[in-house]
């Protein structure tokens, strides 16, 4: 242990090294041991004695500001009895919420460090993490509204078990794959759940030798998972999530290699990038993937051997031309982020190789860490992709960051190229967007170029140029370039130190050449800083104002937007520059800009601000010399200007007093000890300006006055140089050039501080003395009523702010009688934090703070009785109120903003490979600033004393004021006070109530401002404390506060009920920690680790005391609860309020319904009597009330333990990891028998029932349990004196036949017309009822639904009918629990019921009637449902009420069976048997139903690996059994005759018109008209033909089923499925059926895109030949297109050589087909193929194509008319559309084969038609595409070419 550790008496896990660079850091390990000793003391008594909801929640928030502070400065034992107790209390049961998102957020800061704690330290029992993480996500109450959570829960308890799930113990994989495989049934969503919950919770940080109680136990089943199904699942993307994290924790443990081009297929088709030029785009509804996770998972497989890195050569290849700026759509910001990602993680996982400490994680074996070469090959299979997306129309952003860890990786890879784009673009005026983006990404890759001497040594000699030519970027017409030439030169300048290094040569020898080359060019530096200077300059001139008004002060002088960015760009490049400037250097700009100022005068607005801007970083940057010019010549022209007396007077001052007094008042903003030799200048130029009448001088003058006091009295850095060293030294003992771009380093950064000296604050006291005890004086004066002008008064509290806020910092707190707002039983202490403030500054021992309180209170109270219209005096006293009670030296806003943006820089410019906070010195100093300033912003100790109520007070009479801009200040001011001190609210809410009371003595704006403080900012609110003693007071006062019928108060009381109900969260009423919190606190008391706590356990009386004070309070909450329901109910009962306010009353009352506490049966029966209002929302809110009180009321079902081997009567399997998902013996008895089902008692009984559908199918659980048998249940058919109070007020209501009369009468009204759907919640509510009473109300009930059920009339069928389908819902779903008689004699009655229903279904009611068979038969036993699955499966074809009613039956049918999953494959055959003959239906509908009725039935035919074979229907056998119905179809006659192209063979036959039956009107209106074929004439059709039509009708129900594959099924292309391709291809071209062209059309494109499985792929290339060999020209064209979609879809799977060379020979042969229009296809096949790279360019293709195109032409006399031969000319095209592809497909780029090929097409121009046409749409395609980059390319072609083809593009020929 060495000394620090001996003195502090601990190792810290890991402190906080920023502390130790502070100016008072010797004082802070004395601090940290006395908090820390603090902290665990009172957080472990306060647990102990369980008071969690205040003790513990404060001391928990000391602890995070402890580690804000000082990081983990605690000890090993300590960190972890830190985690285990909070571990306790985020488990413990029923606490409030709230309160687990607070400890879980603390708990996740203490695990996040992992390297730590090793799993031998700690282990984490991951079941508690796992039942409060369901108790969350899966709530039964939150969608009843009885458990309200915090927004951001479910994310931090994600985020907890992410950060634990490191620590769980190593048997804990086998337990969680015990737990949740059960659940993976593929077709139920249960295995999103199972899914989600192996992702979070699945340990994969293990060390090897546990791997075989890790992964090992699941990878190759969830990787089988994976492989099987084909469509991205929902779950996917946890299983992805999962593998990237394996990936990324066992580099070099799996071998992934057979799952990468799989892996990348599935990424590439994530993306759905639009493909080819089809017209039918088939868009996937799939969520794509997480690109974060992908790019994991990619950078974890690299290396060690793996295939990786080839695939994404590929894989950038094929997405290259998505890049493209000209190529833009909703793909790119994928793509982008892709591009940004990658290479950043690579960069991690580097660090983590080769840089980061070893801890106790596992490392990565020395076989598979990344070579220099493996880097290497990544950076060039990025490079041509980042600089094709640095030019995109999404900015070059995502680019730039790309490039910055690319340049980490191999800077001699990227830096020359982008330079070779960045000087082109600097010298070019007409293209701004290139160089903006060029400049972006030379500053992302700025620390890269310059230090780097083992890849890119040559990177400095670029900075001297870069800076020369980026100056004619600071243009005042161009905003943008202006800006990112700032942002480049603030870079290097920051990074550069300005030093003229020229005569090095002459002293030195060691120099290296480069170095020697360096040093000549920085000569230059004094010419570009002083150019700069010029070129500002003309900026500001240019930036001036002509007209400003003088009337408004400073505060209104708002730059606009552009403005105020460039400011921000001046004044940091300015600051960056002449900070590291040689003296010299400095001296010469110093002249410069004095000249400039010495000799300008602009107005103060922009100009005037620029220039101050740069003034004061000159003083900034050397304090002492520039104050030596500024001071004297400012204060010499001031004193000259106010000599005259009347310039006092003047309300307008010329511009030239106000340019100095601005330009003096920014420069004494630099280092306060060199300001003390200017006093007296100072001083006199205060005296003479601070009362000038003009606003504007008053104001620069109050401003000169705080800045000074500010640089005296503040703790601040000085020294902000990119190195420490002096660089004014001679040039044998200091070489500047090899400091360029060097780190700062932590040890060593030579801070310089500024600390108040006795003579800094000796001025500080002077200067309040002479300027702020006089104004107090008059404001003494002033209260006592003596008369002073409101422009006198706005001046003097100006001073009065002015002052307070300079000198803050050295101000003592407010003090005061402390007052105790919370009893709690240890105490609340907080901590004052040392800052290096020793001793506050005083005048004559009085306390300033104090003093100037006492005095603006006595002026605020005279100036509210007085004065009160005098606003903006107001305003200056809520400000000097702000300052008083929040400002200490810096103000917590500020710090934010500077916290943010110093994190937005430090990720601009880290270094993430070395790590090491190897960051610019500049950074380094001002994160130590910022650790400095969060000490200064959190060094109060918060204590509220008498003081600070009396001025809460005063800010709440402004906040009630009658001026609605000062309430609205006095407000935001109030607001925050309540947060700054916790629970301070409470003392104030008295009188916040008292103002909302109906008082004619309590006038109209103080009820509002009242109204605004409850409502509070943001998402605070005084009416949503989760404390019930505050809500039980302010809830009523606000129901009550309707005396004011203002419109504005209407919206206000509207925008507070919507605040509470989106903020109120479920607040506890009995919170009982349990023994193990105890427990855990007293280990954190016990555990032996310095520094001893500073009081000792609690004893057992006072954990005794505890106990009782917790049951006290429990108790106490509960009697308030009740209170409060009672007095919301009183009101809404007693008729007195308005109908909104008794809605809102209401409406607050519902939020009172909790699933842990019955609500006052006083308050039920209101609800259920106000079922029946007239009004709708009242209605609304009661049916939603009831529902949730019936949820409440429902009594608990036993359940039992069930062995499934058992009641299957097999053995159970011998190991639980050989799992065999699908349908075995042991649970085929779960499976629909429609021969046995339970239709007799003593069958019912002796049945097994298992209501969720997914038990069973994957796997059993280790402990099955299911329902009790009903005699073992609550009783049923209780009398009404069985029931409880809150059960007998809805009793009595629903017992009433009148009442019943009118709830069903309002629940089957119309809402909306034709906007009705299926209501959920009224659905609830009847469920609710019949399964809390049984059949009591049916009686009543039943005769409202018959005659719902019979009602057809046209205005009320649709609202009827939609409310008897919520009541059958709700009265099947209800009846679970029923016994077999109540039951089956429901059955009887109800059956008819639905036949009848199902039989009136209307085009408005099916999707009803739909969702409740969807809703009945939802998990449920299907043997229990036997009725009405018989009831749906009997002839749904019928016919009844034509096509419409039969197209409803099945999709009612659809809906019941689609539920049961794979339980019911028994029906699923029935219904195929039954359908099967009908799918060449004449209606439309009804085949398009059957399509999807198909999806539906082939569903389960699923091949899991491992699984047993499909009991459901099967694909392969149905297919075969239509096939032959379907094959007459394949060669149909060519229907195009006009296409007008030439050289194609015409079928000289007369194609008979395709006609089909005549147009059948149904009875009801026709609303299932049978479709005709044709838009032709209808006449009847011939014998002969019919045959063909019914075969197009069959096919057209074939094809809306492989249309529904595409996003319902998990196998979407199964190989029997390519049997139907050679059918469906030629149909495409059939002319006169448009719905079967367009059916062909998307059946295609939908198989297009379909996932290949690699197994499939030699049926696919199969069935591909033989459409190509079809005699349908449309089919072979169309098969091109589908090819190009398929392959670019499944791109890595078809890589194998022996598929991509019968892919060529095919597109070659089809090359040359006879038809011009398959030419042309081909051609544009095979230059997409190749434009992705799937097929290669090399010579022996173009040698194919110039042999085919040189085939020879008879000449033609000129007398002959015979043409060509067909052949020689069709080889001839051939061969010219082979060498266009090769053209077409490089549109961005001249590879070296490209000219002579355009020279070669050239040779054809004059060919006969269609090679001319070829020839010319080639050339042109060529012009148009490279036309942008035309400088660049034109280099590749040599002059005799480029003159052939400019004579080309731009002849009389290409306009021919």
């Amino acid at each position: 242990m060495d000394e620090r550790e001996a003195k502090l008496g601990f190792t810290p896990q890991k402190e906080n090294v920023y502390n130790k660079l502070l100016p008072y850091a010797e004082d802070l390990d004395s601090e940290s041991n006395e908090l820390l000793a603090e902290i665990k003391a009172h957080l472990g008594r306060t647990v102990q004695v369980r008071d969690v909801k205040t003790g513990a929640v404060h001391w928990i928030n000391q602890l995070v500001k402890y580690i804000r502070l000082y990081g983990f400065k605690f000890s090993k034992e300590d960190h972890i009895s830190f985690i285990k107790l909070l571990f306790e209390l985020v488990t413990a049961p029923d606490l409030e919420m709230s309160l687990v998102q607070k400890f879980a957020s603390v708990l996740i800061s203490l695990l996040k460090k992992r390297a730590l704690l090793s799993r031998e330290d700690l282990v984490l029992p991951w079941k508690p993490l796992h039942k409060l993480l369901e108790s969350v996500l899966y709530s039964q109450y939150e969608h009843h509204g009885m458990q309200l959570f915090p927004p951001n829960i479910e994310n931090v308890l994600k985020n907890l078990v992410r950060v634990a799930r490191a620590y769980f113990p190593a048997d804990s994989t086998q337990e969680m794959l015990d737990e949740w495989r059960p659940l993976m049934c593929p077709f139920d969503v249960t295995i999103l759940k199972a899914m989600s919950y192996f992702e979070m919770f699945l340990p994969t940080v293990l060390p090897p030798e546990e791997h075989a109680k890790g992964f090992k136990l699941w990878f190759d089943e969830f990787m089988n998972f994976y492989e099987s199904s084909h469509n991205t699942p929902s779950w996917e993307g946890h299983l992805v999530i999962l593998f990237a994290r394996l990936a990324n924790h066992t580099i070099g443990y799996i071998d992934w290699n057979p799952y990468i081009p799989k892996i990348f297929t599935r990424f590439l088709r994530s993306l759905s990038l639009p493909v080819g030029t089809s017209i039918v785009q088939v868009c996937r509804t799939r969520v794509g993937y997480d690109i974060d996770v992908v790019v994991l998972w990619m950078v974890s497989m690299l290396g060690g051997g793996t295939i990786t890195q080839e695939h994404l050569d590929q894989l950038f290849q094929a997405l290259e031309s998505y890049y493209h700026p000209s190529n833009h759509g909703k793909w790119s910001l994928r793509l982008l982020q892709f591009l940004s990602k990658l290479p950043a993680t690579l960069v991690k996982r580097l660090h983590r190789e080769r840089h980061k400490k070893p801890t106790w994680e596992p490392t990565i074996p020395e076989s598979h860490k990344l070579t220099d070469a493996e880097v290497t090959k990544f950076v060039e299979s990025m490079k041509t992709v980042t600089f094709l997306a640095m030019f995109g129309k999404a900015g070059s952003n995502d680019a730039g960051t790309a490039m910055h860890n690319l340049a980490i990786l191999r800077p001699e890879l990227i830096i020359p190229t982008l330079l070779e784009k960045l000087y082109p673009a600097m010298e070019t005026l007409t293209e701004p967007h290139r160089l903006t983006s060029t400049l972006n990404c030379i500053v992302s890759v700025s620390r890269s170029m310059l230090r780097n001497p083992k890849w890119y040594p040559e990177g400095p000699s670029h900075v001297l140029p870069i800076l020369n030519l980026s100056l004619p970027g600071i243009d005042s017409n161009d905003f943008r370039k202006s800006l990112m030439t700032f942002q480049l030169m603030s870079t290097f300048a920051s990074l550069v130190p300005l030093v003229d290094c020229s005569e090095a040569p002459q002293y030195r020898t060691d120099l290296t050449d480069v170095e020697k080359e360096l040093c000549s060019a920085t000569a230059q530096f004094e010419d570009f800083v002083l150019q700069f200077l010029d070129r500002i300059f003309a900026l500001i001139e240019n930036s001036a104002r002509e007209h400003t008004s003088r009337m408004d002060s400073l505060s209104h002088e708002r730059l606009n937007a552009q403005e105020a960015m460039l400011e921000i760009g001046l004044s940091s490049t300015i600051s960056a520059l002449l900070q590291q400037c040689s003296d010299a250097l400095y001296q010469s700009a110093l002249q410069k800009l004095f000249r400039f100022v010495a000799t300008s005068v602009f107005e103060i607005r922009v100009a005037g601000k620029f220039v101050s801007d740069l003034c004061r970083a000159a003083a900034k940057a050397n304090s002492k010399e520039a104050l030596k010019l500024f001071v004297p010549h400012f204060s010499r022209n001031i004193k000259h200007l106010t000599e005259n007396e009347d310039v006092q007077k003047e309300e307008h001052l010329d511009d030239e007093l106000l340019w100095n007094l601005l330009l003096l008042s920014e420069v004494v903003r630099c280092e306060g000890q060199c300001l003390l030799v200017y006093k007296e200048e100072l001083l006199q130029v205060l005296r003479s300006t601070l009362h000038l009448t003009c606003k504007q001088g008053y104001e620069l003058a109050g401003n000169l006055l705080r800045y000074c006091l500010k640089v005296l009295t503040l703790i601040y850095t000085t020294d902000y140089r990119s190195i420490k060293e002096d660089w004014n030294r001679p040039l044998q003992d200091y070489l500047a050039v090899r400091d360029w771009g060097k780190p700062g380093k932590l040890d060593d950064l030579g801070l310089q501080w500024h600390i108040p000296s006795a003579e800094e604050k000796a001025f500080a006291t002077e200067l309040l003395e002479t300027f702020l005890v006089p104004e107090l004086e008059r404001l003494v004066k002033f209260a006592q009523g003596e008369a002073m002008s409101r422009e006198e008064l706005k001046k003097t509290l100006g001073i009065v702010n002015h002052c307070l806020v300079g000198a803050g910092s050295l101000l003592a707190p407010l003090s005061g009688e402390t007052i105790n707002m919370v009893l709690s039983l240890v105490p609340m202490k907080r901590f004052m934090y040392s800052c290096g403030y020793k001793d506050s500054i005083n005048i004559q021992g009085k306390d300033i703070r104090q003093m100037i309180t006492d005095v603006i209170r006595q002026v605020l109270a005279y100036m509210m009785s007085s004065h009160e219209d005098d606003t903006k005096s107001l305003f200056l006293i809520i400000r000097i109120y702000t300052s008083l009670l929040f400002y200490n030296g810096a103000l917590k806003e500020e710090f934010d903003t500077r916290w943010k943006s110093f994190h937005m820089v430090k990720r601009a410019m880290a270094n993430k490979l070395v790590g090491e906070k190897q960051h610019m010195r500049a950074l380094l100093v001002d994160r130590i600033m910022l650790q400095h300033e969060w000490r200064v912003v959190n060094r109060t100790d918060k204590t509220f004393t008498d003081l600070h109520k009396a001025m809460f007070s005063d800010l709440l009479s402004l906040s009630v004021s009658r001026y609605s801009e000062v309430r609205i200040q006095a407000q935001r001011v109030l607001s925050q006070g309540f947060l700054f001190f916790t629970y301070s609210y409470k003392l104030l809410l008295p009188d916040i109530l008292k103002n909302l009371k109906e008082d004619p003595d309590i006038p109209h704006h103080q009820f509002k401002g009242a109204l605004y403080v409850i409502l509070g900012t943001q998402k605070r609110c005084l009416a949503t404390k989760r404390n019930w003693d505050v809500i039980s007071e302010v809830w009523p006062a606000i129901v009550q506060a309707q005396h004011s019928e203002k419109p504005s108060v209407q919206k206000l009381i509207e925008d507070l009920g919507d605040k509470i109900d989106k903020n109120f969260e479920t607040t506890a009423i009995s919170i009982k920690i349990p023994d193990k919190c105890v427990e855990a606190a007293g280990q954190l008391l016990s555990n032996g680790s310095q520094p001893t706590p500073k009081a000792q356990a609690a004893t057992c009386d006072e954990i005794d005391m505890g106990l009782k004070e917790e049951e006290k309070r429990n108790q106490h909450y509960l009697e308030v609860y009740h209170k409060l329901c009672d007095t919301l109910t009183e009101l809404v009962e007693n008729g007195n309020l308005m109908w909104k306010f008794s809605q809102l009353a209401m409406e607050l009352m519902l939020m009172l319904i909790r699933h842990d506490t019955p609500l006052p049966s006083r308050s039920v029966r209101m609800y259920v009597q106000n079922m029946v209002d007239e009004t709708l929302m009242v209605r609304k809110l009661s049916t939603v009330a009831v529902s949730a009180l019936l949820k409440q009321q429902k009594r608990s079902h036993k359940m039992i333990e069930m062995n499934p081997y058992e009641v299957s009567h097999t053995a159970p399997p011998t190991d639980s990891n050989v799992v065999l998902p699908g349908v075995r013996p042991d649970n085929k008895w779960l499976c629909y028998d429609s021969a046995d089902v339970p239709d007799t008692k003593e069958k019912w009984e002796s049945t097994v029932f298992v209501e969720k559908t997914h038990w069973g199918y994957y796997s059993w659980p280790k402990s099955m349990k299911i329902y009790a048998p009903s005699q073992d249940q609550p009783k049923l058919s209780r009398n009404r004196e069985e029931l409880s109070e809150g059960e007998k007020a809805i009793y009595d209501c629903f017992s009433d036949q009148t009442f019943i009369d009118k709830l069903i009468g309002f629940l089957s009204l119309e809402e909306e017309k034709g906007k009705d759907k299926f209501s959920t919640k009224n659905y609830t509510l009847l469920k609710g009822l019949f399964r809390n009473f049984d059949v009591a109300f049916l009686h009543l009930l039943r005769p409202h639904l018959e005659r719902l059920v019979a009602d057809t009339k046209h205005d009320t069928h649709e609202s009827s009918q939609r409310c008897a389908a919520e009541m059958v819902a709700g009265l099947i779903r209800g009846s679970k629990h029923w016994d077999f008689e109540r039951a089956s004699s429901m059955w009887q009655w109800l059956l008819p019921v639905v036949k009848t229903a199902v039989g009136n279904m209307a085009v408005e009611s099916v999707s009803a009637w739909g969702t409740c068979f969807a809703t009945i038969s939802e998990s449920r036993d299907p043997r229990k449902l036997y009725p009405i699955m018989e009831l749906v499966m009997d002839s749904p074809l019928s016919g009844e009420g034509g096509s419409f009613n039969d197209a409803s039956r099945l999709y009612v049918l659809q809906g019941a069976l689609a539920q049961q999953e794979w339980r019911v494959p028994q029906l699923l055959h029935r219904l195929l048997d039954y359908i099967q003959p009908h799918l060449m239906h004449p209606y439309k509908n009804v085949r398009d139903r059957l399509g999807s009725v198909l999806t539906s039935i082939f569903l389960f035919d699923y091949p899991l690996p491992h699984g047993t074979a499909p009991d459901s229907p099967q694909r392969a056998k149905f297919i075969e059994e239509i096939l032959p119905k379907l094959i007459m179809l394949r060669d149909m006659k060519e229907q195009d005759q006009a296409s007008g192209k030439t050289n194609h063979v015409i079928d000289k036959k007369k194609v008979p018109d395709e006609t089909d039956a005549a147009l059948l009107v149904e009875e009801n209106g026709g609303a299932g008209a049978m479709e005709t074929e044709s838009g032709a004439e209808v006449t009847r059709p011939e014998n002969g033909d019919s045959e063909r039509k019914t075969a197009i009708k069959l096919c057209k129900s074939v094809m809306k089923w492989l249309q529904g594959n595409v996003n319902r099924t998990n196998y979407t292309l199964p190989p029997e499925l390519f049997k139907l391709l050679p059918i469906i291809a030629p149909l495409e071209s059939v002319m006169n059926d448009d719905d079967l062209k367009r059916e062909c059309s998307v059946t295609m494109a939908c198989m297009a895109q379909s996932y290949v499985d690699s197994t499939n792929v030699p049926t696919a290339l199969q069935t591909i030949k033989e459409v190509a060999g079809l005699s349908s020209w449309h089919a072979r064209a169309s098969i091109l297109s589908y090819i190009q979609v398929m392959v670019f879809g499944n791109l890595f799977i078809f890589q194998d050589p022996k598929y991509k060379e019968e892919i060529r020979e095919l597109v070659l042969h089809l090359l040359c087909d006879d038809q011009l229009e398959v030419r042309e296809v081909a051609a544009v096949t095979l230059g997409g193929f190749l434009h992705c790279g799937y097929l290669t360019m090399n010579k022996d293709l173009l040698s194919h194509f110039e042999k085919l195109s040189s085939t020879k032409l008879k000449k033609r006399k000129r007398t002959s008319v015979e043409p060509p031969s067909i052949e020689s000319l069709l080889k001839r095209h051939a061969g010219v559309l082979g060498m266009s592809a090769c053209v077409q497909a490089y549109p961005y780029d001249v590879p070296e084969f490209m000219p002579q090929v355009l020279m070669d097409l050239s040779d054809h121009l004059d060919d006969p038609q269609p090679i001319q046409m070829t020839v010319k749409k080639t050339l042109s395609d060529f012009r148009r595409t490279h036309y942008d980059n035309w400088q660049d390319h034109k280099q590749k072609f040599t002059d005799d070419q480029l003159v052939v083809l400019t004579d080309l593009l731009v002849s009389p020929n290409y306009y021919a």
